[in-house]
């Protein structure tokens, strides 16, 4: 009979770790890198994941290569396998914290908190590793790039995030359950908050290319004019988003960029139009896509001009029934009944996680990170952004509780 594992001892395990897991978030926060740009802090961590005996696979992802995954082996039987994942890569975001740990890049920061992700999954890695002995299963670590963004295929051309990356590589393959954590500064730190079932939205990203004929501002008959083909789409998007998709399905589309033409009295050869759009079903995230092809198509052919779209496709963060019951027992183990949030309001936000949830059941949760007496209040993704460190062992433990909850 395999033995009730060591839960209090694994608990107080984690509780010493925690000076060196402030250590290891405070050296990626110094040290931020961007998308697939990972190079230092996939090293870090495969390292230290070999230095606790930790199978580890370095330069994982089918198309960028940039991904960790560790395996680890429970020495008590077979099981169930379990996947924790974290995501590496930081923001093109000029940091203005001043603390001792602030980002030694310029214009880069980890300022979404992934630095904290890492180093929470580190510390459950370390803590399971200790006591393999008492696991029946396997837990998968996955370290994912780039879920911040996309990055065009050196293959194939398609715009691709991290987990895409990965998950084409085929590390699901064997999984059975899936489970991964997010800062939330509007909790405070030790507090944990799940949604019931859709938790965040399908984010897609596109880049729309304009091409028409270069002429002067006297003969605009001789020339084709991009920036005309880049006011008609902004505007027929607008009307199409308001028109033709479901009033009851919550969805929205905003433009990013929009560069074009070389000078005052020159009619554009070129337009080039940057956006999102994020919805939560996969029937509207498909009629948008569409809409932005018959669009562009009728726009160009109208205007004897041509178009390329760029699409990084997007899917909405889908919580499993019973994987979120499996959480919500696991943070009141963790946290207290008391300090355990079902959030009852989905985010427009996006999170490639939703790519692992499509396979396989698991969950997304959110742990707090903030503190109104220190001052950290600010949002992700803003220069002040912060955590209380105290979070990480919550999260560490969490993670933890989720494995062998399962194992």
């Amino acid at each position: 009979m395999t033995p009730e594992p060591d839960i209090a001892g694994m608990m107080s395990f984690i509780g010493l770790l925690e000076p060196e897991m402030i250590a290891i978030r405070r050296d990626f926060h110094r040290h931020p890198e961007l998308l697939y740009d990972v190079i230092r802090t996939s090293g870090k961590v495969a390292e230290l994941l070999e230095s606790w005996g930790i199978d580890v696979r370095r330069n994982v992802g089918k198309h960028f290569g940039m991904g960790v995954v560790g395996t680890l082996h429970g020495s008590a039987g077979a099981g169930p396998v379990i996947l924790l994942r974290a995501d590496m890569d930081a923001l093109p975001i000029t940091e203005q914290n001043e603390v001792t740990y602030q980002s030694l890049k310029s214009g880069v920061m980890h300022a979404c908190g992934h630095d904290a992700h890492t180093a929470m999954l580190l510390g459950a890695a370390k803590t399971l590793a200790e006591y393999r002995h008492q696991l029946s299963g396997t837990v998968i670590f996955i370290f994912q790039p780039a879920e911040e963004g996309a990055a065009p295929s050196p293959l194939d051309g398609r715009l691709l995030s991290g987990g895409r990356d990965m998950i084409e590589d085929g590390i699901m393959e064997s999984v059975d359950y899936c489970y991964a954590l997010h800062v939330m500064p509007e909790l405070p730190a030790g507090t944990v908050g799940i949604h019931p079932h859709y938790a965040m939205a399908a984010s897609s990203h596109f880049r729309l290319e304009f091409l028409g004929t270069a002429g002067h501002h006297s003969e605009p008959h001789r020339a084709v004019d991009a920036i005309q083909m880049a006011a008609r789409f902004i505007t027929e998007v607008n009307a199409l988003m308001a028109n033709r998709i479901d009033p009851q399905e919550a969805a929205v589309l905003a433009f990013g960029t929009l560069n074009a033409g070389t000078a005052v009295n020159v009619i554009a050869e070129r337009s080039v139009l940057t956006g999102t759009f994020r919805a939560f079903s996969k029937t509207t995230v498909a009629g948008i896509t569409e809409g932005l092809k018959r669009q562009a198509a009728a726009i160009a052919a109208a205007s004897g001009g041509c178009w390329k779209l760029e699409m990084r496709e997007g899917i909405s963060v889908v919580n499993d029934k019973e994987a979120v019951q499996r959480v919500l027992k696991a943070a009141r183990n963790v946290v207290g009944e008391k300090r355990v949030v079902v959030l009852d309001q989905p985010s427009l936000a996006g999170e490639d996680f939703g790519w692992y949830l499509d396979r396989v059941p698991g969950a997304f949760a959110f742990i707090g990170c903030g503190n109104e007496e220190q001052g950290i209040t600010h949002a992700i993704h803003q220069p002040n952004f912060n955590i209380d460190e105290e979070m990480l062992v919550h999260g560490a433990r969490l993670l933890v509780r989720l494995a062998i909850e399962r194992l």
